[in-house]
């Protein structure tokens, strides 16, 4: 079970922050966020070997996206197309909402059951599957939230129950200056086992790694789009800058392709779309 944190403050300089911890078997072969993909150079994120996609990742439009899975849907399945295609699929858009609304018209059924957050500075979504392959889209508020295998925010969760009321009475992250100290703490928690955001599960699965991203409003020079990554277990792997991110963006710096000025976006899928 992945973890993926979303603190959105629309009208805040810093209107998104994302942390995700992936959960994944340590045998699985990956690289750490960069440009892999030739035909899809604006994208940076990272890339699992073993299918070729991602479980996160962003691009030059300042679009994020992060997949993860449903309840007893981990790993392939024969007939089933790679997750991490999604996240892929998603970056190809310059907007979140435009990703959403393009996203929720698949066949959701074509993949195995999945969580995908979509998120830019004007505007969040969380898109799962129905049964009958309906995509639902549903907009994430403001506010801190929190998605694992289960549904945005479920206190059915028993990591959900603990950790979601502590991230949000923890003091919120400073890309300004660097300090994301109290949301580092908690991502490299280990217990209590079952509710901690790191994992050390039987048969080599638990967190293989950890990512910090943060998303500047439209038109502040010289606030670039940040990512910090752990390249291993948060309690074990140093969070250090992804390479190649945020400044070769072309609306870092106040030069935003957006006509907006980071507040919501109109005539963009709502809940339940």
């Amino acid at each position: 079970m992945c973890t993926l944190v979303i603190l959105r403050r629309p009208g805040h300089g810093w209107p998104v922050l994302v942390a995700a911890n992936r959960d994944e078997m340590a045998d699985r072969p990956w690289r750490a966020p960069g440009r892999h993909w030739e035909r899809q150079q604006d994208i940076v994120a990272g890339l699992d070997l073993k299918a070729g996609g991602s479980w996160l990742g962003a691009n030059d439009a300042g679009v994020v996206a992060g997949v993860l899975n449903r309840p007893g849907a981990l790993g392939p399945q024969a007939g089933k197309r790679s997750r991490g295609e999604l996240v892929l699929e998603a970056l190809e858009h310059p907007t979140a909402a435009g990703a959403a609304d393009a996203l929720r018209r698949i066949d959701g059924r074509d993949w195995r059951p999945f969580n995908l957050a979509i998120a830019d500075n004007r505007g969040a979504f969380w898109l799962k599957p129905g049964a009958d392959g309906a995509v639902e889209a549903r907009r994430i508020g403001a506010g801190l939230s929190m998605l694992t295998s289960r549904d945005l925010d479920d206190p059915a969760c028993p990591r959900m129950a603990r950790q979601l009321p502590r991230l949000r009475a923890a003091p919120a992250p400073d890309p300004d200056t660097g300090d994301w100290d109290a949301w580092k703490a908690l991502l490299a928690e280990t217990e209590p086992a079952g509710e901690a955001l790191t994992i050390r599960g039987p048969g080599g699965f638990g967190t293989v790694s950890s990512s910090l991203i943060a998303l500047p409003a439209a038109g502040r020079p010289g606030a670039a789009p940040a990512w910090l990554f752990a390249a291993g277990p948060p309690d074990r792997a140093p969070w250090l800058p992804v390479r190649g991110f945020g400044q070769t963006a072309p609306w870092a710096g106040g030069n935003d392709p957006f006509s907006g000025s980071g507040q919501e976006d109109a005539g963009v899928p709502g809940d339940g779309v």
